[in-house]
């Protein structure tokens, strides 16, 4: 097995992607977008066609004649818990991440390099900056320390945080071992910081349960009205408790101060695609990566405005395939090129989880 694409297939990705950094992250028409989109894609396609024999034999039957984004093929998500899928010499992983799964099931296994990592810690730090600036803020993280033990395994949960703190500073844990608020740590930084501009990360379902209902509960108010929370994963619980988006964001407001909150939708499997809402509440696809909505039954591309399965295409990953992912996700495609918020591209909501399927989620696995 080769570690890396042939040279020319290198070249032609690595010339693609760096014009990719070159424009605003939603500045691209989704026409124009495409085609860049399309020869990278094309690239790490034939890429991990050669170097990941699981890959290989899967597509093998495709037709490597690729037009338009959709006529890429995919990999169901699942697969990555099922097989060992990896485009680079064992010698070459420089890291596993994990992403969450029940007792029953393994987790899924992403391989990266360490070209890989840099990539998505590049691309990450361009779609983030674009929603909250380049400064570097005070960060409370609502999770706990021990997250972070198992340097060698992460799991997607540690991966985020570790990923998300290069954006703040005086990074202070606000939960304890035991999954509780640490109200000496956070009254420290409230004192400290109470006024001024902060930033705030954690899962979901976590900041709703051990953070913003703690507070409500213990009738504790913060003052962060300059502040900013940014959040993934764990829906599927607060659906479950009657806790829509609206809401989560009004009782956040009122406990903390923040109006500024930010939620994206990614996964471990695929680095690179993070899909960040904007102010009038629609996931887009950043230049670097895109979204496709499948009817659940004939996997025919859905038109905007039908509820289908996610598929997530991204530039970033040459270390495993994970460029064309099927996930298990429920989404509807609102648009393209004309989001209110000026943004180009295609934007979209997340419904859910097809049903059936695990719980699955960087939160949803926590048991408290």
């Amino acid at each position: 097995m080769i570690s890396l694409m042939t040279r020319p297939d290198m070249e032609n990705y690595l010339t693609q992607f760096e014009s990719l950094l070159q424009h605003d992250v939603y500045g691209l028409l989704q026409e124009q977008k495409e085609q860049i989109l399309c020869n990278i894609l094309d690239a790490l396609h034939k890429h991990h066609e050669q170097h990941c024999e699981a890959y290989g034999r899967i597509v093998n039957d495709e037709n490597d004649s690729f037009n338009m984004l959709s006529d890429f093929p995919y990999l169901a998500v699942r697969l990555f818990k099922q097989l060992d899928l990896r485009s680079i010499d064992k010698q070459d992983v420089y890291r596993v991440l994990q992403s969450s799964g029940t007792t029953s099931q393994q987790p899924a296994r992403v391989y990266l390099d360490k070209v890989t990592s840099a990539r998505q810690s590049k691309v990450l730090v361009k779609i983030l900056q674009d929603s909250i600036g380049k400064q570097r803020l005070p960060m409370l993280i609502i999770d706990s320390p021990s997250v972070l033990k198992d340097k060698a395994k992460f799991s997607a949960r540690g991966a985020g945080i570790q990923g998300l703190s290069f954006f703040g500073r005086d990074h202070t844990y606000a939960l304890d071992d035991n999954m509780q608020p640490n109200w000496p740590v956070i009254d420290a930084f409230h004192d400290k910081y109470a006024g001024q501009p902060v930033l705030m990360f954690g899962f979901t379902y976590m900041v709703w349960l051990y953070f913003v209902q703690q507070l409500s509960s213990s009738q504790r108010t913060l003052h962060f009205d300059k502040g900013i929370l940014l959040h993934s994963g764990g829906w599927k619980k607060l659906e479950q408790a009657k806790v829509d988006n609206d809401s989560f964001k009004a009782t956040l407001l009122k406990t903390t101060g923040i109006s500024r909150c930010f939620n994206f939708y990614g996964m471990a499997e695929q680095v690179g695609s993070v899909f960040v809402e904007c102010a009038h509440g629609h996931l887009h696809a950043p230049v670097f990566a895109d979204v496709i909505v499948r009817d659940p039954f004939t996997l025919a591309c859905s038109p905007n405005g039908e509820l289908g399965l996610l598929q997530v295409l991204s530039a970033v990953p040459s270390s495993y395939p994970g460029h064309s992912i099927l996930t298990e996700d429920l989404g509807t495609l609102l648009g393209v090129d004309d989001c209110p918020c000026g943004r180009k591209g295609k934007y979209f909501s997340v419904q859910g989880r097809l049903p059936k399927t695990e719980v699955r989620g960087c939160s949803d696995t926590h048991k408290g």
